[in-house]
């Protein structure tokens, strides 16, 4: 790999974090972190492709607001051919592409920008950005003078969003319709409709000052201009509003007209100074649009896919000739493996058979003994190794099951003949000898060591009297 794993990991690092400040609303200081971050995905970029994508995007936002759109349009380029299918942050990425492309005055381009970012958008499900693209898109397509498909893509909006502030935009949208089609009187309505619901918004006073400006109302429009002035800090926005107060303002004295234009002239030299690097930012994206596509690297690619073809091929009959013989050798496997499985079946069947009788017989003895009359004699009970032996030869060797399990004591393996036999508790009370009312104790704890529970202890015994 390009990158080690430590720079790796750290780059992933500084993108999570950058994410985490930017959900948060808050901005990450850090250039330098997120500079070495972008560089080192970007080496990575085809196994980390979401990580790189959103360094491409906070790199070129940075870019961006540090006034170097040449290398943030790089930035966002990069992005979309990430391979990324992080919808949302493609959405992000065409839309700061088409920002820089309003700003620079290339409206056809930007609509397009814009219109990839509401598909984006579409595509991840985030409606609201949706409707603010489609918003983007009517602008590009108003300051471009065509109105009627401004108004269209809006009536979109008006019948299926219910945002405010979108709204509030859509209306902006429309004023900007009119006034460049030199509707100046509905530019004002709706430009002021949006002053009215409380939003100070800069644009609507530019839309404002500039139609009051062509209909002759000067005393409307140098109010308009000073708002402009008193609320924008883009640069185009000062440049109108300049423009207004330094022709019609008529109640300023000469040196303040002189200074008014000087500041103009001077906002004009940074306009000049921006337009030049936004001119290279749209000349790479040009470029990157309609760049033709590497044939040399098709080429490589077809060239590998036949070499590896043929080694296929190659591999492929050789293993087949493989693969008979490992067939015939599997058929006379799977012969051998029939016969062992029908001897195993045999003696299975004859073992199932067995312990039915065994345990039929183990049953019977149970029966006699409990409804004998003499079972201490019947059991040599007061002689243990004489009872057990007998409970070997009755029960299939279950006392010599019982007192293998070295945790048992004598008078629990003496209750579990008894219990195997069927006695009730006072039967076996009087048979140990021991309390009634400590039987059921002793029979539990005597069931916890072999591993089940006193209700079960019967037929856990028969089990093992006839399983071993």
């Amino acid at each position: 790999m390009a990158c080690t794993s430590p720079a790796l990991r750290e780059a992933q690092e500084t993108v999570a974090q950058v994410d985490s400040l930017w959900l948060a609303g808050k901005a990450y200081t850090d250039s330098a972190s997120l500079a070495q971050a972008y560089k080192t995905l970007k080496h990575g970029q085809y196994f980390h492709a979401d990580e790189y994508a959103h360094a491409c995007y906070h790199y070129g936002k940075l870019l961006r607001a540090k006034e170097n759109p040449a290398a943030a349009m790089e930035c966002f380029i990069n992005a979309t051919h990430s391979r990324t299918r992080d919808y949302h942050i493609l959405g992000r990425v065409y839309n700061n592409i088409g920002d820089i492309c309003h700003i620079a005055g290339e409206y056809a381009l930007s609509y397009e920008m814009f219109e990839r970012s509401a598909n984006e958008f579409l595509k991840d499900g985030d409606t609201l950005s949706y409707y603010y693209c489609l918003n983007d898109m009517a602008f590009e397509l108003a300051v471009h003078g065509k109105k009627d498909s401004a108004l269209h893509l809006l009536t979109n909006i008006e019948r299926n969003c219910q945002d405010e502030d979108v709204l509030s935009r859509h209306i902006e949208t429309k004023a900007a319709a009119y006034e460049a089609v030199h509707q100046y009187d509905s530019a004002i309505y709706y430009a002021k409709g949006i002053v009215a619901n409380g939003f100070s918004d800069p644009t609507a006073f530019v839309i404002c000052a500039q139609a009051y400006s062509h209909i002759g109302c000067k005393d409307s429009a140098v109010l308009y201009a000073e708002k402009v002035c008193a609320t924008s800090k883009k640069l185009s926005d000062l440049n109108n509003a300049l423009y207004i107060l330094t022709n019609d303002d008529d109640s300023r004295d000469n040196i303040a007209i002189r200074q008014t234009s000087a500041d103009r002239a001077d906002i004009q030299k940074l306009l000049e100074i921006r337009q030049g690097k936004l001119s290279q930012a749209v000349l790479l994206l040009q470029q990157d649009i309609h760049q033709k596509p590497n044939i040399k690297w098709l080429v490589a690619v077809c060239l590998t896919i036949g070499i590896i073809g043929l080694c296929l091929l190659a591999y492929v009959i050789k293993k087949r000739k493989q693969h008979q013989l490992l067939s015939q050798k599997t058929n006379d496997l799977e012969k051998a493996t029939s016969l062992v499985q029908e001897k195993y079946n045999k003696l299975n069947d004859r073992y199932q058979t067995h312990c039915r009788q065994l345990e039929k017989q183990i049953i019977q003895k149970c029966t006699l003994l409990r409804n004998g009359h003499n079972l201490k004699t019947e059991l040599s009970w007061t002689d243990y190794e004489q009872m057990s032996a007998i409970a070997d030869k009755h029960f299939n060797l279950l006392a010599s099951k019982l007192r293998s399990k070295h945790s048992l004591k004598e008078k629990e393996v003496r209750l579990c003949v008894l219990t195997l036999i069927g006695m009730s508790r006072a039967d076996i009370a009087d048979t140990l000898p021991y309390a009634v009312n400590s039987v059921g104790k002793l029979k539990d704890e005597t069931a916890k060591k072999l591993g089940t529970t006193g209700k079960n202890l019967h037929d856990f015994l028969l089990k093992m009297a006839v399983e071993g």
